[in-house]
């Protein structure tokens, strides 16, 4: 089956589509536009930076966001519009922000710009995430040479352009119309359904199909892991699947929901949950990964998993047979292993609401403060009544084979005062509930030392002691 997109107002047909290969390989390798470049092949430097948009609800107007075009597949393409840097203007007409970059000096060996470039144009044109500082929009984008100030300085000389999609929007409506796609490339196939109900029937046939929403992790074990996947089921195309509804209850989120997307939502529940959701990636990576695809791969280091288990996330699992709702924290069974049956797709996770008596935190350690992943993700949840702690949830990333809650921390300071006694019994008592392991993010030993202190940090925040986060984050031995 054809992949078809909207390339600078024209519409772009493949066939014979190969469902791994990446859109960075085929940009430079078969349509000649070498200015989206490789540096690391796993979302990580932002050099092969560019603008993927999708009609809005109404279907009139699009939405632009930046995304990593190394992990980005091709059938992900379908009945979308894409720009890279070579859309902005050439050598003898550059776009104002490229010969504002260049008139700043923002460029040394080049080979970083184009990413910079796009990312930037992205802001300007009110692409997802413009309303973020400058210095967050390009915190998924690496430089080695120049050093970002002259970068900045252009990026605030140059803060709105204008963008006409009228074109881009014509093609795209005329491509939302096509059926539900699919396809082969010698024996393997991909499937692009458009509603659940076609999803479940694809998953029922084909129980060991990979599915694939953002690929944010899925790319990795493509490009790095050089796996080979023999049936894949993209998600892209079923609006439905993308759905946010926040209630008083709190936030029901579809398969499909971006971080990007989610952020606002988050952090109206609570602050802390904003901010971790904002450190988790680059700008591109939160544009592409979604929440419900970094629970369902079960990753033992994923941010969000333990914010949602300490906010009593429940999950919902749908196939052919119907639905069932369980326990965010009982979904992860243990390293690789999590409890969803044959046939069964992650279909949404609602996140509660915290209460009035509900004392909340959360923290990233982390080498880089950006872009980086956790050492240690603790998430805290304390109901306190008459200065007695009612219940507790607690829960850590990093910390064992799975996101997971601290029972034994938890009982310590049930039904206890709120005071230093208790939390230094409930320190204590961590040491029972994790084993970490010694790796390249940080030693046992730290991670022991550092979840005890981000309970520490709990406490003393609710004195209203201010508590310097470089301070924490400062030794990884």
């Amino acid at each position: 089956m054809t992949v078809r997109f909207v390339l600078d107002g024209a519409v772009v047909e493949l066939d014979q589509v190969d469902p791994t290969g990446t859109l960075l390989n085929h940009l430079r390798y078969r349509m000649g536009r070498t200015g989206t470049k490789e540096g690391c092949a796993e979302g990580d430097c932002g050099a092969c930076t560019v603008l993927l948009g999708e009609l809005d609800a109404g279907g009139t107007a699009i939405t632009w966001r930046a995304v990593n075009a190394c992990i980005l597949f091709l059938p992900m393409l379908d009945g979308k519009a894409l720009m890279t840097v070579e859309s902005l203007g050439s050598s003898d007409a550059l776009n104002p922000l490229q010969a504002c970059m260049a008139g700043n000096g923002a460029s040394q060996c080049g080979f970083c710009t184009p990413g910079f470039v796009m990312s930037l144009y992205g802001r300007a044109i009110g692409a997802r995430g413009s309303d973020l500082p400058a210095a967050d929009a390009i915190a998924g984008n690496l430089c080695r040479c120049t050093g970002y100030g002259p970068i900045l300085a252009a990026a605030q000389a140059v803060t709105t352009l204008p963008h006409d999609d009228t074109a881009t929007i014509a093609a795209l409506q005329a491509i939302a119309l096509m059926p539900a796609q699919g396809g082969a490339c010698g024996t393997r196939r991909w499937f692009a359904p458009r509603t659940r109900e076609q999803l479940a029937e694809i998953l029922d046939a084909h129980p060991d199909a990979q599915i694939v929403a953002g690929a944010t992790d899925v790319g990795l074990w493509v490009t790095k892991g050089l796996r080979e996947i023999a049936t894949l089921v993209f998600l892209g195309g079923i609006a439905d699947l993308a759905t946010i509804a926040e209630t008083t209850d709190g936030v029901t989120l579809g398969a499909m929901v971006r971080y990007a997307d989610a952020h606002p939502a988050l952090a109206r529940l609570h602050p802390d949950l904003g901010e971790l959701v904002r450190r988790i990636g680059g700008l591109q990576v939160r544009n592409s990964g979604t929440i419900c695809g970094n629970i369902a791969n079960g990753s033992p280091i994923g941010d969000g998993p333990p914010a949602l288990i300490a906010l009593g996330a429940t999950l919902t699992l749908r196939s052919t047979g119907g639905r069932r709702t369980i326990a965010l924290e009982d979904y992860f069974l243990d390293y690789g292993r999590q409890d969803r049956r044959a046939g069964e797709f992650v279909e949404s996770v609602h996140v509660q609401a915290p209460g009035p008596d509900d004392l909340v935190h959360m923290s990233k350690l982390s080498r880089r403060f950006d872009s980086d992943i956790s050492a240690v993700c603790g998430a805290f949840r304390l109901t306190l009544r008459d200065g007695v702690i009612a219940d507790a949830r607690i829960a850590f990333g990093g910390m064992a084979a799975t996101p997971r809650r601290a029972a034994a921390c938890e009982a310590a300071m049930i039904g206890q005062r709120f005071a230093e006694a208790t939390i230094a019994q409930a320190a204590a008592a961590l040491h029972s509930d994790f084993t970490p392991l010694d790796d390249v993010r940080g030693s046992a030993q730290y991670r022991r030392t550092a979840a005890a202190n981000l309970l520490w940090r709990l406490y003393h925040q609710a004195q209203g002691t201010l508590v310097s986060v470089q301070h924490v984050e400062a030794d990884f031995g």
